[in-house]
């Protein structure tokens, strides 16, 4: 389902980009001016060669206009600093040097229109593209099943993975049959070689749910929820069963998608007929 995400997103982005440069080439096209055609500048300067020349007086110098500036202060006669006018300056048509502006400013705003789709696109990308390491939201291998489960005994009944947020704890086989009604297949394939990868966090309020070596069970310090060894709730305030995760066995190997988090069993489920072994770590909660 990723992938097709993933190729979902990189179209949308390639579409936009390629309507972003076809709507600033029109824009371009439309403001433009346009240029003579051949024909016509060659008209223009056959007539231009054809035309006499007029003698046209060299406009004033600076030191002259210097000169003329003088002798106004000092007579009452005014100098003229040439016996014609000057040309007088007509300033560029408005159009003929906006159009280069307009173009980079539209071109400017298409570019970082663009950029941005860009990069959110690649950023969402990254995110959703499998990351090949082995820590948390992806695939775990824990080891061969018999040293997962050596490692659960060793460890009172309870083993944490930190590096996918984890507890793995030992799923009893004569509980198979219940287990087949409730729940589903990437979790079966767990409890089925004896072992069960529960989410570390509490359902109620995602704090962190510590084991209880006493009472065998999950008890969450923050407000008291309680689960049995295989994460099904047994009191307090949460509204389900503890999350876990999807689990595979290849050749003899355990492994466990910490990219798929299964919503926890609903309140009431008790697969394993499971109680209290021991004192309790956290006071017992009643139910809400």
């Amino acid at each position: 389902m990723n992938a097709f995400i993933v190729i979902a997103i990189i179209l949308v982005v390639l579409f936009a980009a390629i309507a972003l440069v076809g709507a600033s080439k029109r824009r371009d096209t439309g403001a433009a001016v346009g240029n003579l055609a051949g024909e016509t500048v060659k008209k223009d300067r056959t007539a231009r060669k054809a035309a006499p020349v007029e003698d046209v007086e060299p406009s004033a110098t600076g030191k002259q206009v210097e000169r003329a500036a003088v002798l106004a202060r000092t007579s009452t006669e005014i100098a003229p600093v040439s016996t014609k006018a000057p040309v007088a300056w007509t300033p560029p048509d408005p159009e003929a040097y906006g159009v280069t502006r307009r173009q980079f400013l539209n071109r400017s705003i298409f570019a970082l229109f663009g950029l941005s789709i860009t990069v959110f696109g690649v950023a969402i990308v990254g995110f959703l593209w499998p990351s090949g390491s082995s820590g948390f939201g992806s695939k775990i291998r824990l080891g061969k099943v018999s040293d997962v489960i050596a490692d659960i005994e060793r460890n009172d009944g309870f083993l944490y993975k930190p590096e996918g947020r984890m507890w793995v704890t030992q799923y009893p086989a004569a509980a198979l049959s219940k287990a087949k009604t409730v729940y589903s297949a990437p979790e079966l394939t767990g409890m089925e070689v004896g072992l069960v990868a529960l989410y570390q966090k509490c359902p109620h309020l995602g704090c962190r749910v510590p084991d209880c070596k006493s009472s065998q069970w999950f008890e969450c310090p923050c407000h008291g929820s309680q689960y049995n060894q295989v994460g099904e709730k047994k009191g307090g305030p949460a509204p389900r069963g503890m999350d876990r995760f999807a689990m595979e066995v290849n050749g003899g190997v355990f492994i466990v998608n910490t990219g798929q988090v299964i919503q926890g069993p609903p309140i009431g489920t008790n697969t394993t007929g499971q109680e209290a072994e021991g004192p309790h770590c956290v006071g017992g909660a009643k139910e809400h």
